[in-house]
């Protein structure tokens, strides 16, 4: 859908074709382009085929050029909460020509909302490298934010995950890695067009404008620092807990394996003694269940001596552990 603007009192004001002022700037507002608005742009605005399906191509990189007109494309931060992946980012191409300023988006987004919304301050539409740097500004500030609030899902997944480790928790942790991975990139590719714009002059910026585009810039390294480090913190938390769950299936496997080698015990005796083989005691009547008796007596001693010579040994050593930071701790207060 094609949209008309132009500015009034400051502000942006929306127009319909047959009301449009050719004595002030107007920008074209493409957005869910269909083939009806790539043939408007084509016949009505010059605008060349190959440069609109670049745009419309969602892995399209950040990039300018110019032929007939100034091409600029640049990465936008989508929010789309029905989605697995519900942070990503999209192409935006902007083509300004002389009274005329186009943007054309392959969906909807925040940037382009706040921007028809008037809520950005000082917006100057009769000033296209000023317009094109405000969208670049608020694209940063989206960028940002979207990134806290990545920060914050990561952190809340996190404690979910030390009550119990659920495969849900471990897909949201993924797909907001992929999140983290997709602005990481786009991030990039931005800067290395803010570069380019500031060093070529295919777009005349005055000192105000190169002024603002630095702060821009500034805003945008640090937009890449934080994925940077957001990413880093996530991939370490995956691990951490990729590390908790096989540790706890070792332990699981553990104790089946000893339960598993404690039912092999009577299974084998069973089997030995379900053959023609004499059982012993089998004649000797009341002798034989006393015997018995005595050999478990004896065997649960055992196994009760063991037991507790170990606990002892394990206190033994945790006294000495206290008394050692009892020790530590007065020559420390002694010192001081």
């Amino acid at each position: 859908m094609i949209t008309f603007w132009q500015q009034e009192n400051g502000k942006l004001v929306k127009r319909e074709n047959d009301t449009i002022d050719e004595n002030k700037k107007l920008w074209v507002d493409a957005r869910s382009v269909t083939r009806e608005d790539i043939r408007i742009l084509e016949e009505e605005y010059g605008v060349q085929k190959d440069h609109i399906l670049d745009i419309l191509d969602q892995d399209e990189l950040s990039r300018i050029e110019k032929d007939d007109y100034v091409l600029i494309i640049m990465r936008l931060p989508i929010f789309e909460p029905a989605n697995d992946i519900s942070y990503f980012t999209i192409p935006l191409g902007i083509i300004f020509l002389e009274t005329t300023i186009i943007t054309i988006c392959w969906t909807d987004c925040e940037v382009l909302k706040d921007i028809s919304a008037n809520r950005l301050r000082n917006l100057r539409l009769n000033d296209f490298p000023a317009f094109i740097i405000q969208i670049m500004n608020r694209a940063d500030s989206t960028f940002l934010r979207y990134l806290k609030e990545i920060n914050r899902r990561s952190a809340t997944i996190q404690t979910e995950m030390q009550v119990s480790i659920r495969n849900t928790e471990l897909l949201h942790l993924l797909n907001l890695q992929k999140s983290l991975v997709f602005f990481t990139t786009s991030l990039k590719s931005n800067q290395l067009l803010l570069e380019k714009i500031s060093k070529t002059r295919l777009i005349f910026l005055d000192e105000d404008d190169k002024d603002w585009l630095e702060d821009v810039e500034i805003d945008n390294r640090q937009a890449i620092e934080m994925a940077d480090t957001y990413s880093d913190i996530l991939s370490g938390i995956t691990e951490a807990f990729s590390s908790i769950i096989s540790n706890n299936m070792n332990i699981v496997m553990k104790r089946l394996t000893v339960i598993s080698l404690v039912m092999a015990v009577p299974t084998l005796i069973t089997s030995f003694f379900g053959m023609n083989v004499p059982l012993p005691f089998g004649k000797a009547g009341w002798l034989g269940g006393f015997v018995i008796t005595i050999i478990c007596f004896i065997s649960a001693l055992g196994a009760w001596i063991l037991i507790d010579g170990k606990n002892t040994n394990y206190n033994q050593k945790k006294h000495i552990r206290k008394r050692h930071r009892r020790s530590s701790a007065s020559s420390i207060e002694y010192v001081e």
